[in-house]
């Protein structure tokens, strides 16, 4: 018998944990590029990007002065390059029209639409975390 601060191995034939996938990947025991909740994280990153995401989400494509109306207060070197960002993460549809000056739109693809249950997920988890007062409250 080990001493209780001895961690054993886990056994071969595991049960799946609720919450976890039966994957090899989410047995991995180091952070890894294929991982598709890294791969999900790595297209959300950086500020703003679920806030861009939102006005996506509702259906319309938009020009970059539009997405940039909704969002005052972000700059446009950060719309750029969080456009960017989604594009090549291939959330985002660029669509360049010919002609002077040529017409750019962006529009979220099939994949990137599904995001919004993600968003909504992480919003139902984050609404149900103690505040800040209440963390407080309960430390001695």
């Amino acid at each position: 018998m080990a001493h209780r601060t001895v961690r054993q191995a886990p056994p071969a034939t595991r049960e799946p944990r609720p919450g976890l996938p039966d994957d090899p990947r989410a047995r991995v025991t180091t952070p890894t590029a294929e991982c598709p909740v890294e791969v999900t994280l790595a297209a959300l990153r950086g500020r703003w990007t679920t806030l861009l995401v939102r006005e996506l989400l509702s259906g319309d494509v938009y020009a970059y002065s539009e997405l940039a109306a909704a969002l005052p207060q972000l700059s446009d070197k950060v719309l750029a390059e969080r456009l960017t960002q989604l594009t090549d993460a291939g959330v985002v549809r660029r669509t360049r029209t010919p002609g002077w000056p040529p017409a750019v739109t962006y529009e979220l693809t099939s994949h990137g639409r599904e995001l919004g249950q993600v968003l909504q997920a992480l919003w139902d988890w984050g609404a149900k975390a103690p505040s800040a007062r209440e963390k407080e409250a309960v430390t001695p």
